[in-house]
């Protein structure tokens, strides 16, 4: 594993792909290694992380990146996310065109178009991953997700602690629910309550980080039916109990996990 940047760097074939990238305007594109560490980024990643550290010199920033993990340049719980989304590529999965909701930029939502495959050595095994992804213009969108499915996500976003049913998403949409449901699954490539219970864990992800709240009321306040529910959905997406979860994130994010915390848990 220790070897694959020299393997690469030895490539002239990696080299050009790699400058054909660098030409690719709008398109963020990595290598990582096996453990999650950038081995490369192009031009266009490294002007996004400098446009987003403005107190860096330019200079500075392939130091700042290379050799690096999600870990030291996300929040932890997107890094997390992003970690768990390698490990499927590790095992030999791809991510193909998907269209996902990656945050909020002055205001207006934003879509991206992420791909991720695997990287072999020349025996064929599997040591690192590569991906690429670009924000969608809004002619690109699959039908109906910047119009009639963004009062669906606000709904969610504003209503998430509560029950919500496929029928009264529906009614928001002002769609019959088998539309509904059709539209809703071939833009997000998820059911509707499938992109609920994801959207409640992580904000509970963020809650654990950021509070000493107990497991029992993060799981209600999310919109789980106990903290039993709460915890088996938690470590089918996260891989962890929220119990590890916080006590592998809390201190790295300056919230340090009290006793009392622990008691209520």
């Amino acid at each position: 594993m220790q070897d694959l940047p020299r393997r690469m760097a030895t490539a002239n074939d990696s080299r050009h792909f790699a400058e054909l990238f660098d030409l690719l305007e709008g398109v963020l594109a990595w290598v990582k290694d096996g453990q999650g560490r950038y081995l490369w980024v192009n031009r266009t990643f490294l002007v996004h992380y400098a446009l987003e550290h403005p107190g860096e010199s330019e200079a500075s920033v392939p130091s700042r990146i290379l050799g690096r993990t999600d870990y030291d340049l996300s929040p932890a719980f997107l890094a997390d996310q992003f970690r768990l989304d390698d490990e499927q590529v590790l095992a030999g999965h791809r991510v193909i065109h998907r269209i996902e909701r990656v945050g909020e930029s002055q205001g207006t939502t934003v879509w991206n178009v992420t791909n991720k495959i695997p990287v072999f050595d020349k025996k064929g095994r599997i040591i690192g991953t590569a991906g690429f992804t670009r924000t969608l213009r809004r002619d690109e969108l699959p039908d109906g997700t910047a119009s009639s499915l963004e009062p669906v996500l606000a709904c969610m976003r504003d209503h998430y602690q509560q029950v919500i049913t496929n029928r009264q998403l529906a009614a928001v949409a002002r769609m019959s629910l088998r539309a509904f449901e059709r539209q809703f699954l071939a833009s997000f490539h998820l059911t509707p309550q499938k992109y609920l219970r994801k959207l409640r864990l992580r904000i509970a992800s963020r809650t654990l980080m950021a509070t000493n709240q107990a497991l029992s009321e993060i799981a209600l306040k999310c919109g789980f039916a106990d903290q039993s529910h709460f915890t088996r959905e938690f470590r089918r997406q996260f891989g962890r109990t929220p119990r590890e979860y916080r006590e592998h994130y809390m201190t790295a994010a300056g919230v340090p996990v009290t006793k009392t915390a622990a008691r209520k848990q």
